[in-house]
């Protein structure tokens, strides 16, 4: 770990928070990374997005926090168990993410198409997808969710020496009734707990970002906060998530953000 070289970004446009700029640190992407390397930066706030490992370093934000589920003391909700009840027809597979196919492109090109076409992943691309998620510098693979010989989800994920880190799910988007997206979080921590290895890490909780707001129904959820993982044993209400995003960013300095767009 001390040999790693890392550099950062100039500011740009955060893909959370529209009033706000972003900044990555990034590890040099010709740098070998390991399984154990990979786990060590995963506890330090770091994600994977193909061959870049990056964190949000931001100079007067803090609300990108890393979560991480303790599967040994998660129980489903009764809104989570309907949804493994609803998908109890479907066959799970796992598969290296170098074994993708036209099947999976075509998949993820459906869900960017219908659900994300106001993203930055739009429109999507096979040159795009590989370079996404089929390419790694470590172990990743495929959950995968079939109906018969359709695939109607995939849940890429990175090998950890405690656990997961889930990159990214997509998953049919005609299927809106099933929730394969909490669904596919779901039998990731199940996974996971069957490997005896503590955590599945879901990437960052933004507070004040509406769509982020789906990760603190996994509770409990432990979150990266002032160098330290400390855990919230429920969902915040709007009050303390308020307050909370309150000490990880001022208002004030939303002008310096919108100097840099």
């Amino acid at each position: 770990m001390k040999d790693i070289q890392y550099y950062i970004t100039p500011p740009h446009r955060c893909s959370y928070l529209d009033d706000r700029s972003a900044r990555m640190v990034f590890i040099d992407p010709q740098q070998p990374v390991d399984q154990a390397s990979l786990s060590e930066l995963s506890r330090q706030g770091f994600r994977r997005s193909g061959d870049f490992i990056y964190r949000p370093e931001c100079h007067h934000c803090r609300q990108c926090l890393s979560a991480r589920v303790p599967v040994g003391l998660f129980s489903p909700n009764s809104s989570q168990k309907r949804a493994i009840k609803r998908n109890q027809d479907l066959r799970m597979e796992i598969r290296p993410t170098r074994q993708a196919t036209q099947v999976h492109y075509r998949l993820y090109e459906r869900y960017i198409n219908q659900r994300h076409y106001d993203g930055d992943m739009y429109p999507p691309s096979r040159e795009q997808f590989d370079k996404f998620l089929v390419e790694s510098c470590t172990h990743s693979f495929f959950i995968e969710f079939w109906l018969a010989d359709r695939l109607m989800c995939a849940a890429t994920c990175d090998e950890l020496d405690d656990g997961i880190s889930a990159v990214y799910t997509f998953f049919d988007p005609d299927e809106t009734a099933r929730s394969l997206g909490t669904f596919a979080i779901l039998k990731q921590i199940e996974w996971v707990k069957q490997q005896g290895k503590p955590f599945v890490y879901l990437g960052y909780w933004v507070p004040e970002a509406p769509k982020m707001n789906y990760k603190m129904q996994y509770s409990p959820l432990e979150i990266l906060l002032e160098g330290r993982w400390q855990r919230l044993l429920r969902p915040l209400n709007p009050d303390e998530t308020l307050q909370l995003t309150r000490t990880l960013s001022r208002p004030e300095n939303i002008s310096d953000y919108r100097r840099f767009r």
